[in-house]
């Protein structure tokens, strides 16, 4: 008898223990404690409110971004704690560790690459010239001479700062930038093309158009006329962050869900989802990367 029980006691721990570590096993990527966050259990967000990208409503985030970037958070078993900043100030908080992750049609720069871990694109855009619907400029020779708005902190600006005779004019805001080119204090503005085409479809009293660039590829200016990736910005040490993250992103592409959201906030244009020049790879990508594309079942 005591053979019996002694065997049954081993098979029974032998039971247990099997089933805790086939436990660990399946416990979520963002549960199991090896994503380290801000604070435990939270996705600390840095984003600035620029629709369509981002937004905060009803205690989620908004936005084709916002949403795209909830949806991460969930499947990494994370909550999401917002940090509503200026656009200036998003990349700073990001470097210093207060914040994990910032969002809001964020576009991939060298130089920023080498200040932040960037994510792969969750979707691409063409730069463009918002203006009055009186002047039609889409050239990067159209803009010599001109006062021209935009963001502070925006990745073009030493671009912009090449070009003949140009005043450039920095704002904290786009909102503040679009009212200077109603008003006519400014010639035109160099904003994030998604935000400016929503604002626009808003408010056609504006009077207002944006005209994409028609120059592509120029070396003398690869952020103007080259095709934009929006992405997502984390501390350089963030490696496993990076990691989680871009794994989510692979299953957006596959699953149309960034065009799906974006549908919602009228970024329809199949353009959006068409990659453009391969700048990453050989800088923060490896040479063999190629850039995301939708699914098959997605065209």
């Amino acid at each position: 008898m005591s053979t019996i029980k002694t065997r049954g006691f081993k098979f029974f721990w032998t039971l247990v223990t099997c089933i805790f570590f086939i436990g660990l096993f399946f416990i979520p990527h963002g549960i199991s404690g090896e994503l380290k966050t801000v604070n435990p259990g939270y996705l600390t967000v840095a984003f600035n409110g620029d629709m369509p990208g981002t937004g905060w409503q009803d205690g989620k985030l908004q936005g084709v971004d916002g949403e795209l970037m909830q949806w991460i958070a969930g499947e990494l078993g994370l909550k999401v704690k917002p940090a509503l900043m200026e656009w200036s100030a998003e990349i700073a908080s990001v470097k210093s560790g207060r914040v994990d992750i910032m969002h809001g049609i964020m576009g991939w720069t060298a130089p920023r690459s080498k200040a932040l871990l960037m994510s792969d694109p969750i979707y691409y855009y063409r730069n463009g010239i918002t203006q009055k619907k009186s002047n039609n400029w889409s050239k990067i020779a159209d803009l010599e001479g001109k006062t021209v708005a935009t963001i502070t902190g925006f990745s073009w600006i030493p671009e912009l700062k090449k070009i003949k005779d140009l005043k450039l004019k920095l704002y904290d805001t786009s909102d503040a930038a679009i009212r200077d080119v109603i008003s006519g204090r400014v010639d035109c503005l160099l904003a994030d093309p998604p935000l400016v085409q929503y604002a626009i479809s808003m408010n056609p009293d504006w009077g207002l158009h944006m005209l994409s660039i028609e120059d592509k590829n120029l070396p003398e200016f690869p952020t103007l006329t080259g095709t934009g990736v929006s992405c997502f910005g984390m501390n350089i040490d963030s490696h496993e962050l990076l990691k989680a993250v871009n794994s989510k992103i692979k299953e957006i592409w596959a699953s149309c869900k960034n065009r799906e959201i974006a549908k919602k906030y009228g970024l329809s244009s199949p353009s959006y989802f068409v990659p453009g020049n391969n700048m990453r790879t050989g800088v923060d990508r490896p040479k063999e990367w190629q850039q995301p594309s939708l699914g098959e079942g997605c065209k």
